[in-house]
């Protein structure tokens, strides 16, 4: 939290003395007792506490305070679960209880206007959003379908390494990638591409798709002070409901064209977005047209920043240890044969390139803190009560250095993996960076698919160099927290074509 934050909340003491000071220690004593945590400061509480790295300071507090830790954030009751096993407590064993949402400010007057399936409280709408997006999207059939689709991308995508290369210039990989998973869910839904994957077109939509994960990742006053909703002081909401206006127009002038086509000469593309029309025209009271541009908001957001900057870190990681690069281009070239483009039926061959995948979502999730649930009641968890009201923060980042359950956890180490049946589809909690349970995320199926596909192809059609004299020992991994971890400069390195 920096000073200015500080200062600003301080201004509005006079407002709270009366009513800040309510810890936990305040309520009726409880049957199980709550969970230990800091004691709080009058008015902020614990905000102090948590910095401009939330994941790394919350994760060093459970050291202290253990696996399931209360801390009063504000005027909001909070709760954070930092191990494994108390993951599996909450997100398996009692998973309904804890399915529900706290909506941040941020996106809370997005979210009366057309509800998100990502924010939506588990019941009949969320029920149906989900699977109109599992059906549409991600399901099996439809993932086998868009196959040569996503091989294509990952062609154009090597295309432009290859012409960088022979120039001698540097890709930045996470915008590269983010060029690739761009056009896959453009193509996806719409049948063409957003960006030209041979210019640097892409860069403004990132950059907006950051903003968006930025403004949201923020430590928001009127989160923790709901009072000053109508003052937004940091103007964060407007923030970004201009990023959100900013985005969907995008998505209206693909709608209009397409209705426009079908109402002419009744084209039809097959695609998404015919589809979700088709589910419109027939259920309009179910699912309307403004629905249909938030679902495509919520796609481009959450999957395009995700899966990118997993590739990033990869490479990044990969660039750092030399050992483990020799390594998966050596199974690369034994397995598809030097220069090659993966398949997806080729990734179930290349057990070490799983490897990597899995220890850079270990060692970078790609929402550190998952997204925040609510319990709507009390809640006993293993001995603890988790008094109703509270938000809970799942700490995946805490989980996937935790030394009771990694050897050495800060080091990138794919092989702690080799003889590991540990999978990232929410069934093993050591590893849960697509989160788990109902709330799992809906996006999981396509990114498992997309990025070692992505990251080998990578991997096999070049050598790499890190750009400009800077040594692995020194390649900064700084990361920058919002909703998602990203790597805070971006990664460029020089690729060399394997002849």
């Amino acid at each position: 939290m920096d000073y200015q934050t500080i200062l600003l909340a301080l201004l509005f003491t006079s407002t709270l003395i009366l009513i800040s000071f309510y810890p936990f220690h305040g309520r009726k004593k409880l049957t199980p007792p709550p969970p230990p945590g800091p004691v709080p400061l009058p008015i902020i509480g614990n905000l102090h506490l948590l910095g401009n790295q939330p994941h790394k300071s919350l994760a060093l507090l459970a050291q202290k305070y253990g696996p399931v830790m209360r801390l009063k954030l504000g005027m909001v009751n909070t709760v954070v679960i930092s191990s494994s096993a108390m993951a599996r407590e909450a997100l398996q064993k009692q998973d309904l209880a804890f399915s529900s949402r706290t909506t941040p400010d941020a996106l809370s007057s997005l979210n009366r206007r057309t509800p998100s399936v990502f924010w939506l409280p588990v019941a009949a709408k969320w029920r149906s959003l989900r699977t109109i997006m599992n059906t549409t999207i991600f399901s099996g059939s439809k993932l086998d379908a868009n196959q040569e689709l996503r091989a294509r991308k990952i062609r154009e995508l090597i295309m432009y390494c290859r012409k960088k290369g022979r120039a001698g210039e540097a890709v930045d990989i996470g915008r590269e990638a983010f060029k690739t998973t761009l056009n896959l869910l453009a193509n996806t839904i719409f049948s063409k591409d957003l960006t030209d994957p041979n210019s640097d077109s892409a860069m403004d939509l990132k950059n907006l798709v950051w903003n968006i994960m930025e403004e949201a990742g923020k430590l928001n006053l009127v989160d923790y002070f709901p009072f000053l909703g109508k003052l937004d002081p940091q103007g964060i909401r407007r923030r970004m409901s201009h990023h959100y206006t900013e985005t969907v127009s995008i998505f209206k002038d693909l709608i209009d064209q397409r209705l426009e086509d079908r109402k002419v000469d009744g084209n039809r593309n097959g695609d998404v977005l015919d589809s979700l029309l088709g589910i419109s025209e027939e259920k309009p009271e179910e699912f309307d047209r403004g629905q249909i541009e938030r679902m495509c908001w919520d796609l481009f957001v959450a999957g395009t920043d995700t899966s990118s900057s997993t590739v990033e870190w990869a490479m990044a990681e990969l660039l750092k240890n030399s050992e483990a690069m020799a390594k998966a281009q050596s199974e690369l070239a034994d397995v598809i044969g030097k220069g090659k483009l993966l398949n997806e039926g080729d990734v179930a061959r290349l057990p070490y390139l799983q490897c990597i995948v899995k220890e850079t979502f270990r060692l970078h999730p790609p929402t550190p803190l998952l997204i925040p649930r609510k319990v709507e009641q009390d809640v006993v968890l293993c001995e603890y009560t988790i008094p109703k009201g509270s938000k809970i923060l799942i700490n995946a980042w805490a989980i996937g250095h935790d030394t009771n359950l990694w050897d050495n956890p800060f080091v990138f180490n794919p092989e702690r993996f080799w003889d590991s049946k540990i999978d990232v589809r929410g069934q093993d909690f050591e590893l849960i960076p697509f989160g788990a349970g109902r709330r799992i995320c809906p996006g999981l199926p396509m990114a498992v698919r997309m990025v070692p596909v992505m990251l080998g192809s990578l991997l096999n059609s070049f050598e790499w160099k890190i750009e400009g004299d800077i040594t692995s020992e020194n390649l900064d991994m700084e990361a920058k927290f919002g909703m998602t971890l990203a790597k805070a400069h971006p990664f460029r390195a020089i690729p060399i074509p394997i002849m």
